[in-house]
């Protein structure tokens, strides 16, 4: 009961990112979409283990070192910029293809299940973003007497949050009457995704 109110104050902040879209929530919209829902909860898993990534390195102060040495920082965003790129090349070529159920995807074009874990871990891993937030979560809202315990199990907290969050989404796009909505026009969400991930890649260096 002590860490409460702190805890409370996280979940928040946290449920008000995780619904906000960016990268995270570009990629599993676009992976649903293209390779349906198993493929998507893959991602979603990669994503949420990426948040005890994020969670390590502030538990010993990397998230600082990171945020406040400039050079360090551009590698950071760039190598970020870089791949959201690439995925967003990925999404834009997206065509029509034949009219299937969703999760049956044909062979040739799926993915595995660890490649669609790695691109949802490197999505949110190289995200400077949240290493921001997380600075901003470990300096400004949670308490520095507040034990190293503690602050792991709101991190385990996170890291779960956002998992079951963007596996919610997944399934939620995979439901037979989004599915139907999608249709055979599925392949102009993905390219929207494209578009935002190019997007958010631009803002990335621009910033």
């Amino acid at each position: 009961m002590e860490y409460l109110n702190e805890f409370m104050t996280i979940a928040l902040v946290h449920l008000v990112a995780v619904a906000s879209p960016g990268p995270d929530f570009a990629v599993v919209v676009r992976n649903s979409v293209a390779y349906g829902r198993r493929i998507a909860i893959y991602t979603s898993l990669g994503i949420g283990l990426a948040i005890l990534l994020h969670v390590a390195y502030s538990l010993v102060g990397l998230s600082v070192l990171i945020a406040t040495t400039p050079w360090l920082y551009t590698v950071f965003s760039y190598a970020a910029a870089a791949y959201l790129l690439y995925l967003a090349v990925g999404a834009l070529r997206s065509g029509p293809t034949p009219s299937q159920p969703q999760d049956t995807v044909s062979d040739v074009s799926m993915i595995s299940p660890s490649k669609a874990f790695g691109i949802g871990f490197l999505t949110n891993g190289l995200n400077p973003k949240a290493t921001l937030f997380f600075l901003s979560l470990f300096t400004a809202i949670i308490d520095a007497e507040t034990p190293q315990t503690v602050k792991l199990a709101y991190g385990l907290y996170l890291a779960l949050a956002t998992a079951l969050w963007f596996c919610f989404l997944s399934y939620l796009l995979s439901t037979s009457r989004v599915a139907r909505l999608i249709g055979e026009k599925g392949y102009w969400l993905d390219r929207l995704m494209g578009l935002l991930l190019l997007g958010l890649a631009a803002k990335l260096v621009i910033d």
